[in-house]
């Protein structure tokens, strides 16, 4: 298993395009915070999983997707460039781009992460995505992130944008009320990660409608994205 894991980051840095001159960078993005996270608080030792280097790579990422947008879009306004980021950072994109990159399969999980498919799970696949930019950014500096972005990210940059949608909960609120229909509930039905970089996952509900749910790094977020995932279900967007 251990080769297995080795092969697996060989190839990772190989579809990175990055050799890092700090392998050691590499493998705490690479580990999830099961894996020692009580043995390291208990000694009283700095965390060494990648929950550090998520919150530092969500913000290079938000960087080099705002900067290549102002770029290729000269014309775009404030909310369709906010609205076209939001796609490109959001962790369904995250997910994806990790999913590309096989990340799941060079990832340091405890075994009961590992038995519960954690090398599948999207968010920790998303999480581990910005933590290697993070990684590549403090190996390698904004040059490096942004090389590794550029190809990371090309599919989701190539693919058609999203409608410009700037405030979702009022589009799904109206469709809702066009149908004779209560308006959207949103309740909170889980929370993971640190305190300082929290996923929320939240579902919306609509009397008549499937309910779904939907992450985000805020209540905020995660209800506009459940919002927004019913809106495209039901074909309005």
């Amino acid at each position: 298993m251990a080769n297995a894991r080795t092969e697996a980051v060989a190839a990772l840095v190989d579809r990175l395009g990055h050799d890092f001159r700090d392998p050691a960078l590499l493998e705490r993005a690479l580990t999830h915070s099961s894996v020692g996270e009580g043995a390291d608080k208990a000694a009283g030792k700095p965390a060494r999983h990648n929950e550090r280097l998520e919150f530092l790579g969500d913000r290079v990422l938000g960087l080099l997707v705002a900067q290549r947008l102002h770029q290729d879009f000269p014309a775009a306004d404030e909310g369709e460039l906010s609205s076209r980021l939001h796609a490109l950072v959001d962790k369904r994109a995250c997910g994806r781009v990790g999913e590309a990159l096989k990340i799941g399969e060079a990832l340091r999980l405890s075994p009961g992460e590992t038995k519960s498919g954690g090398r599948r799970k999207e968010g920790v696949v998303a999480d581990a995505v910005e933590a290697v930019l993070a990684a590549v950014f403090l190996d390698g500096g904004l040059n490096a992130a942004r090389g590794v972005f550029d190809r990371a990210w090309a599919d989701e940059l190539a693919a058609p944008p999203p409608r410009a949608l700037n405030n979702p909960k009022s589009a799904l609120q109206e469709w809702a009320q066009a149908r004779g229909r209560p308006l959207p509930t949103y309740r909170v039905t889980g929370q993971t990660g640190s305190d300082h970089a929290p996923t929320f996952t939240v579902e919306v509900a609509i009397e008549g409608v499937e309910p779904l749910t939907a992450p985000g790094r805020s209540r905020q977020d995660a209800e506009k994205a459940a919002a927004t995932a019913m809106l495209q279900r039901e074909g309005v967007i």
